[in-house]
């Protein structure tokens, strides 16, 4: 009788698992792309089947303190957007004006935690960072998504923004709200209202009329952008450049009424 030889060295072997199923591969150089262009399909299928057709993306530090001014703005306007914008549509209509943000704490947590307080969903785009962030407890479990990719995640939180509303901040919130001036002065994205609130802390922080001083900007690219100092305001300022809102009423079916 023949003895089968031994091929357990070929089935131990790296080369032999299934590619999906392998991890050193995956997480190798050449599968970069690849998982960035994981990245983008996970929370793209995540997000359609919640029906998130647009949102309104809220920018501003992680180090506010909750119960501050700064913190109860933020709280108040997720509030009122998703009370008047379309989020909390639960019929098979879209849902439009969903609050989005980081994820993470201070001003991302206040705007997701008045989302949550309107019953309403909001979406928390986390980073991995190497001082470990942690979603907030206010985002909707379902639309809380973890990227490694600074590029992929900003793509998620441009690509449905009806809206931009940014509070005080640091490096990071300025990457942000740059990015987004940047796409919409280039005509890289659609002419969408971007707010910026407390303007004392943005004049004090930013000397923009120095950009058109200096030549660096056209005086138009200062219409990019509008300040507001307190929620309802920003609201405001946003339906005034043109915000599209979804009241509930307009989009009940006749199996609804």
């Amino acid at each position: 009788m023949t003895t089968k030889p031994d091929n357990s060295a070929q089935i131990a072997s790296p080369s032999y698992r299934l590619p999906a199923a392998d991890f050193d591969f995956l997480m190798s150089d050449s599968m970069r792309g690849v998982r960035f262009m994981v990245e983008y399909a996970k929370a793209e299928e995540l997000l359609r089947a919640w029906g998130v057709a647009s949102t309104v993306v809220v920018f501003g530090s992680a180090r506010v303190k909750e119960a501050t001014a700064w913190y109860e703005t933020a709280r108040e306007f997720g509030r009122i957007v998703s009370e008047r914008g379309g989020a909390k549509l639960n019929h098979e209509g879209p849902r439009q004006n969903v609050i989005a943000t980081g994820g993470g704490p201070g001003i991302m947590e206040a705007a997701n935690r008045g989302a949550m307080e309107a019953a309403a969903p909001s979406i928390g785009f986390n980073i991995t960072l190497p001082q470990e962030q942690e979603p907030n407890a206010y985002s909707t479990p379902e639309l809380t998504f973890r990227f490694h990719y600074f590029a992929m995640r900003k793509m998620h939180l441009a690509m449905r923004a009806a809206a931009l509303v940014v509070f005080p901040g640091g490096f990071g919130t300025l990457d942000e709200l740059f990015e987004i001036l940047t796409l919409r002065q280039t005509k890289k994205m659609p002419n969408i209202p971007v707010v910026l609130v407390d303007s004392t802390y943005w004049n004090e922080v930013i000397n923009f009329k120095a950009f058109v001083t200096h030549g660096m900007i056209a005086p138009s690219d200062l219409q990019l952008f509008q300040f507001a100092d307190d929620a309802e305001t920003a609201w405001t300022s946003l339906t005034r450049q043109g915000l599209f809102t979804y009241p509930a009423f307009q989009h009940v079916t006749e199996g609804d009424r």
